[in-house]
C-alpha cells in the first residue's frame, strides 16, 4: 500500500494538488491513501470538505513555542500512514501523468529511496544537485520532500525527521540516509510542477535555504571537508558577499560573477545569480546568529 503524505498550513493551492494526486491514485494499480497533515486551524476546511471521500485529514497543532512545524508534520504524517511505501509531495505541486507509479516502481524492486524531478511552471529545474553515477542507475546526494518516496523501514531506521530544524529537515533526512548506506535513486520521469511564486517569494526562499544550509553543516561536521566539491555555492557566494566592500576601491571585483553567469547561461543568468546571492546572504546570516 502507498501513502501519499502532504503537509500544509494555509496554502489554497492544496486543492488542485489533491485533485491531481487523487486522480493518479484512482488510475493506479496500487492500493493507496492520501493524508493531509493540516496546521491551518480550520482555515482550509472548505478544501477539506471538497475532498472528504479521497483524503484522510489530520488536524495538527504545533507544539508550544514552535513557529515552523514542517518536520513535526512530516513525522506525524508518516507515523499515521498505513502504507508500506510513503510518498511526499507539497501543496502547490502538480504531478504529471504517471508520476506516482514511476516514483514508487523502483521501491517495489530493490530500491529504498526514490526522488523525482521538480520543475517550475516554465520548465526550469530547481534545487537539484548534480547526480552521482552508481552502476547503471543514477543516485543523488540529497533530495527535497516535494517529490520523494521511501519504504517505511527507512524512516524507522533514521528515526524520522529532525524536529530541531525549521527548514532543511528534508536535506538532513536524506543526508542521514546516505550516511546509513541508503541510496537515493533519481527517477527522471517522475515529474511534478511547482509554482515557485513571485521573485520576492523566491528571494525569501533562497535566503531561508541558505540559513538552513549553514545549520546543516553545523550538524553534519564530517561533510565540511567535501563542501567545496559537493556544495560550492555554500562557500563561494558568502565569501563573495563578504568581499563586496572591495568593489568600492576595485570595481573589477564584481566581474567574478561572470564565472557563474557563464556556467548557468542556459538556466537564466539573472535568476540564478540573484537566487545564489540571497542564498549566500542566508548562510552569512545564520553564521552570524541573525
Amino acid at each position: 500500500m502507498i501513502s501519499v503524505v502532504i503537509i500544509s498550513k494555509d496554502e489554497p493551492s492544496l486543492d488542485e494538488t489533491l485533485t491531481h494526486v487523487a486522480g493518479q491514485l484512482a488510475s493506479s494499480a496500487q492500493d493507496g491513501e492520501i493524508l493531509v497533515v493540516d496546521a491551518s486551524d480550520g482555515r482550509l476546511d472548505h478544501i477539506r470538505r471538497g475532498h472528504e471521500d479521497a483524503v484522510r485529514w489530520l488536524d495538527f497543532q504545533p507544539p508550544p513555542g514552535v513557529r515552523v512545524s514542517i518536520p513535526h508534520q512530516r513525522n506525524v504524517g508518516v507515523r499515521e500512514a498505513k502504507g508500506d511505501i510513503i510518498a511526499f509531495t507539497d501543496a502547490g505541486c502538480l504531478p504529471r501523468p504517471g508520476w506516482l507509479d514511476r516514483l514508487v516502481a523502483p521501491l517495489e524492486a530493490d530500491e529504498h529511496v526514490t526522488a523525482g524531478v521538480s520543475e517550475g511552471l516554465s520548465g526550469q529545474v530547481l534545487y537539484e544537485l548534480p547526480p552521482e553515477q552508481a552502476g547503471e542507475s543514477t543516485y543523488l546526494r540529497e533530495a527535497p520532500t516535494l517529490n520523494l518516496a521511501f519504504r517505511r523501514e527507512v524512516f524507522d531506521a533514521a528515526d524520522g525527521f529532525d524536529e530541531s530544524f525549521s527548514y532543511g529537515s528534508d536535506v538532513d533526512f536524506t543526508w542521514r540516509l546516505n550516511d546509513m548506506g541508503y541510496r537515493i535513486r533519481r527517477v527522471s520521469d517522475a515529474v511534478i510542477q511547482h509554482d515557485y511564486g513571485t521573485p520576492r517569494r523566491q528571494r525569501r526562499r533562497s535566503f531561508i535555504y541558505g540559513k538552513a544550509r549553514a545549520r546543516l553543516y553545523r550538524k553534519h561536521r564530517a561533510r565540511r571537508k567535501r563542501i567545496l566539491r559537493d556544495d560550492p555555492i555554500a562557500v563561494v557566494y558568502p565569501l563573495f558577499l563578504l568581499g563586496l566592500p572591495l568593489a568600492i576601491v576595485f570595481p573589477p571585483y564584481l566581474l567574478l560573477l561572470l564565472v557563474p553567469a557563464w556556467r548557468n547561461r542556459s538556466q537564466g543568468v539573472a535568476r540564478v545569480l540573484i537566487d545564489h546571492l540571497w542564498f549566500g546572504a542566508g548562510v552569512l546570516a545564520e553564521l552570524m546568529g541573525q
